[in-house]
């Protein structure tokens, strides 16, 4: 590689008179060199290089309002490579949307609204958070099956109420992380032909050229996935990139990636094609010999000049009248198809249809002794026949799962109207591409794997829970319960893992009537993703007419039984499967004189949130705890206090029947009640 400090020669970039295009895009490349310096952090080199697309597609292209970010008839943009944020910064300011040149001066601040990476719902314009490499690329694959689904539900022949693109730029990061290769794998197969990507092909990384780790052919590579693959040997050539987009645009049988050449920190003298322009501002003097390389005469910060400004702010007439057309269109078909359209509206607005659980069951004796995800099964296709928003499937594990839904069609190219997702073995992908439903809106996607693949998936399952959106997980085979298939596949620390993400929710239900309440609140928390962890094993029915009805599930934990004869001397707690153990120990410490408590805590998250008082009638202040849960004991600390003592697996598991492996590694109720005589006695 050439020094950092070599000139570099930089193509002509300097505007000919009347180039109202080149003073465009410089002017974007200008904003984000200031903005980077003036917060003396982030990334310059590629909004610097990128600028011509983002001018080309937001003046020319994308279908969107800036007046109104949330049309739904907008075409979706993603920037998955977030790092790169001044280069939607810059393209929302310059095209009118609500973020101001404060703003853009903010850059990177305390309360800004121009955050390091993009985050959704902080920003207008900004369709998704990005940031960890490659999840965008599988929240756009989300964004355009949403599409492809709800066009073939609600579009007529006289109207194509739902008809949108989605864009999306990514890096070579984004390309060697794995979540991308699986979505773009993912899309290809099920012929996704109105995604459209742009692959920043700059050679650089931050430890210096990619031919240090990437070698691949990126052209055969997504050929192979099935896509339609363009190049753009110059990205600063506009009228190639226009052909390719038109091309892109034309080809609706595949999805298109845009092999785009590019030069990061195009314009910088000495760090253009170095990794020197990718993390860290240019610096005060190497700004003013951009400004200077680029033709640029002016000499104050985020300066942008009239009539940049002005052709840049087109975009807001014409898509203000894109969105009164398809407001005009919207009118006709709710005239015309008044039912769709209803129902449409309903599903954008969230709200879910009159009687949506007026099918939940109600277990009995008969049907209750169940393992909790074949209970979730039944439950999962009561919703499904009642809500059809509902959509998801299963990372090639449907029949482990329960989540297969009679009598609905599967989703593939032929039927876009099927609402079971098979996502083939790809639980990154599976995440990304929930998230990428939920924000398109007018679906509630679910997924399922066993729990310990949570781990593969926990990216997206971080940014739902970021972005505060909803995706349900089904996650089965949740504790050394599973038994023979041992330690590889027994959880342990992924229930601990799970609660600790902020705004992500993990209900345990410890029967089939729980299980069904569990989905219940999963069907109705606006706030962030739920996890359903669910048993293989069977777990015994629980008698709601002698025990506590189940609808204490939706504050987290409640008492489940009471103890016999009067107030109790030590309250036992449990989750999902363990909670029959504490039950049983409840009753033989009842026959030895010693009242307990019995207490069903299906999620901790959920009982965090409920009022101190309502806490303490459920735990008792001053009375001695035990909680047993089949994994890490970590979560459980904070509710058993300094009196207290937690049965649980600092260890992995084991390969043996499960009856076996609980008795090994003493989760049974005589555990518990050496436990419970133990701390009555004071030691």
């Amino acid at each position: 590689m050439e020094p950092a400090t070599a000139q570099r020669a930089v193509p002509p970039a300097i505007p000919a008179p009347g180039d109202l295009d080149l003073l465009c895009i410089n002017a974007l490349r200008i904003l984000a060199m200031d903005a980077v310096q003036k917060a003396d952090s982030g990334h310059p080199g590629t909004p610097m290089a990128l600028a011509p697309i983002a001018y080309v597609l937001y003046t020319r292209h994308l279908r969107h309002d800036p007046a109104d970010p949330a049309w739904p008839g907008r075409d979706r943009f993603v920037l998955s490579c977030g790092h790169a944020s001044m280069l939607l910064y810059g393209a929302l300011y310059l095209s009118g949307y609500d973020l101001s040149l404060d703003d853009l001066k903010n850059f990177r601040q305390w309360g800004s609204r121009t955050p390091g990476h993009p985050e959704y719902g902080h920003t207008p314009g900004v369709e998704t958070t990005t940031g960890p490499l490659g999840q965008g690329v599988g929240n756009a694959v989300g964004m355009a099956l949403a599409e492809s689904h709800l066009a073939a539900i609600f579009n007529r022949p006289d109207h194509a109420i739902i008809d949108h693109r989605t864009y999306f730029i990514c890096s070579d990061g984004d390309l060697m992380e794995g979540v991308s290769q699986e979505a773009a794998s993912f899309a290809g197969h099920f012929q996704l032909g109105k995604l459209i990507g742009f692959y920043d092909d700059n050679h650089i990384t931050i430890d210096g050229s990619t031919d240090l780790t990437f070698s691949d052919d990126v052209e055969r590579r997504f050929e192979s996935y099935g896509w339609h693959v363009l190049r753009v040997p110059d990205v600063n050539d506009l009228d190639a990139l226009d052909a390719a987009i038109a091309a892109a645009q034309a080809e609706t049988a595949r999805p298109s990636l845009i092999i785009c050449r590019t030069h990061i920190g195009y314009g910088s003298p000495h760090k253009m094609d170095s990794a020197k322009a990718h993390g860290e501002p240019l610096g005060v003097a190497e700004v003013e010999l951009s400004r200077k390389t680029l033709g640029w005469p002016w000499d104050e910060a985020f300066y942008v000049p009239p009539e940049a400004i002005a052709n840049w702010r087109r975009a807001r007439d014409v898509g203000r009248d894109a969105h009164a057309a398809w407001q005009m269109q919207y009118a006709s078909y709710q005239q015309e198809h008044p039912q769709p359209a209803a129902e449409l509206d309903r599903r954008l607005r969230g709200v879910l249809p009159a009687g949506w659980d007026a099918d939940i069951p109600v277990f009995n004796a008969e049907n209750g002794n169940v393992a909790s995800r074949a209970a979730s099964g039944t439950v999962l296709n009561a919703l499904a026949a009642r809500v059809p928003e509902l959509i998801g499937g299963s990372a090639d594990l449907t029949p482990s799962n329960d989540t297969a839904l009679a009598g609905i069609r599967n989703y593939d190219p032929t039927d876009r109207a099927g609402r079971y997702l098979h996502f083939g073995i790809r639980e990154h992908a599976m995440g990304a591409i929930l998230n990428g439903a939920s924000l398109h809106g007018g679906l509630i996607p679910f997924g399922g794997t066993f729990l310990i693949f949570s781990d593969y998936m926990r990216p997206p399952i971080r940014l739902a829970a970021l972005m505060r959106r909803r995706a349900i997980y089904v996650y089965t085979h949740d504790s050394i319960g599973l038994g023979e298939d041992g330690p590889t596949h027994q959880p342990i620390e992924q229930l601990s893992a799970l609660r600790c993400i902020p705004n992500n929710t993990v209900m345990r239900p410890a029967d089939a009537n729980e299980t069904a309440e569990a989905w219940r609140f999963a069907m109705t928390h606006p706030d962030g993703p739920v996890a359903l962890v669910l048993s293989r094993q069977k777990l015994p029915f629980i008698d709601r007419i002698r025990y506590a009805s189940a609808r204490g599930v939706a504050r987290g934990a409640y008492v489940l039984a009471d103890a016999p004869g009067g107030a109790p001397q030590i309250v036992l707690l449990a989750s999902g499967s363990e909670v029959s153990i504490i039950l049983d120990a409840q009753t033989q410490l009842a026959a030895a004189g010693i009242r307990a408590r019995a207490v069903s805590a299906p999620s901790l998250e959920v009982f965090a949130r409920q009022s101190a008082e309502y806490r303490a009638t459920v735990l008792t202040d001053g009375i001695p705890r035990v909680a047993i849960e089949a994994a890490h004991p970590m979560s459980w600390y904070q509710w058993v206090g300094g009196n207290g003592t937690v049965i649980g697996l600092d260890h992995f598991g084991a390969s043996a029947p499960a009856r076996r492996i609980y008795q090994e590694f003493g989760l049974t109720a005589a555990h518990v009640i050496e436990a419970a005589r133990a701390l009555l006695a004071g030691r």
